[in-house]
């Protein structure tokens, strides 16, 4: 199985972005150290208190210059929000300064109404999904300059290496944006942490709908990626300890408090007590919210989430706040999988 990250860029306890940018880097090159398949920033916006992820085109430009292997991409860029020429030439910078190790993760998502005026993003659309797929098709089309020939931007071009274009994925955690993915013939990526009980109808729409590609850097087969939250620690005690950030965070989101993060303490007196592990053996229609474990038992835990859903990669996320922890736990899963 191969092994990804996603990082939102928290900001620490006292900190400010500095610090959140500074500990991406670390992890970005802490994942390229162990051997991980690729590293993906996210695009929050109106959370700058708590998450400095606002700009992947930014942080990405930054990341290519301290790593040197490690594919590089966005976990996602929000298009509902865009122009897709600009976005495009976005990726095209940024196949620039990383050549051929460059991931363009392409999703939707609203924020808040104030968020969404500020960044002058319409919340009515007639048609959502074909207005994405729309979207989808146009970045992909300058990304590899193959529009027809009598296609009005045909003669635009946007920068590029000599290497491998942006690899495009569609992203999302819902079974329309997974029909997007499959009719278009382009990789897909699943939020599980966002919706995991969605999981498995997703993949099944990805599948039912899939066609051999039509578009440059499409795929002729379904190729599909879990993003999940996933801690891990010496033992499933302290793993579960750890865990209850992810499961405190929920339930602060669930009562309209957004992009917040408790520390581990405030976390436990919070639920009550620490979570119990989760077990080494899920029931089959199980998917939680986050897991953990030992080294032993998360990899055990992902072998039967991928199994599922039938991929052979996995994205870790994490929302434990302390720095440390989170570069152990990362280092752990990895040793779990034996990803070298």
């Amino acid at each position: 199985m191969d092994l990804s990250v996603v990082d939102l860029s928290p900001v620490p306890e006292g900190g400010s972005a500095v610090e959140a940018y500074e500990q991406t880097v670390d992890a970005a090159q802490q994942a390229e150290r162990l051997g991980f398949e690729r590293f993906w920033v996210a695009e929050h916006h109106g959370m700058a208190e708590r998450l400095a992820g606002t700009s992947p085109e930014v942080l990405l430009g930054h990341l290519a210059a301290e790593t040197e292997s490690i594919r590089l991409g966005s976990g996602a860029v929000l298009l509902n929000h865009y122009s897709p020429f600009k976005v495009a030439e976005q990726f095209g910078v940024l196949d620039g300064l990383a050549p051929g190790r460059v991931d363009a993760g392409l999703g939707r998502a609203n924020g808040s109404p104030a968020v969404d005026r500020a960044l002058g993003t319409s919340r009515r659309k007639t048609n959502p999904d074909e207005d994405h797929r729309q979207k989808i098709t146009a970045v992909v089309n300058h990304l590899y300059d193959d529009f027809p020939d009598t296609h009005q931007y045909a003669d635009i071009e946007i920068p590029s290496s000599d290497a491998e274009e942006p690899v495009p994925w569609v992203l999302g955690s819902s079974a329309s944006s997974a029909k997007i993915a499959g009719q278009l013939g382009l990789r897909f990526c699943f939020a599980a942490f966002i919706r995991p009980q969605f999981a498995v109808p997703a993949f099944e729409a990805y599948r039912e709908e899939f066609e051999p590609s039509s578009l440059a850097g499409g795929i002729d087969e379904p190729e599909g990626m879990v993003a999940l939250n996933a801690v891990a620690a010496e033992t499933d005690e302290e793993a579960a300890r750890l865990r209850a950030v992810a499961e405190a965070s929920f339930k602060r989101m669930q009562r309209g408090e957004i992009g917040t993060t408790p520390s581990v303490e405030e976390a436990i007196e919070e639920l009550g007590g620490v979570p119990e592990p989760t077990p080494a053996t899920l029931d089959e229609d199980e998917w939680p919210r986050a897991i953990s474990g030992s080294p032993e038992t998360i990899s055990g835990l992902l072998d039967q989430l991928a199994d599922r859903v039938g991929v052979d990669e996995m994205m870790i996320q994490h929302v434990v706040p302390e720095h440390d922890a989170a570069l152990r736990s990362h280092e752990l899963i990895a040793e779990g999988v034996g990803i070298e």
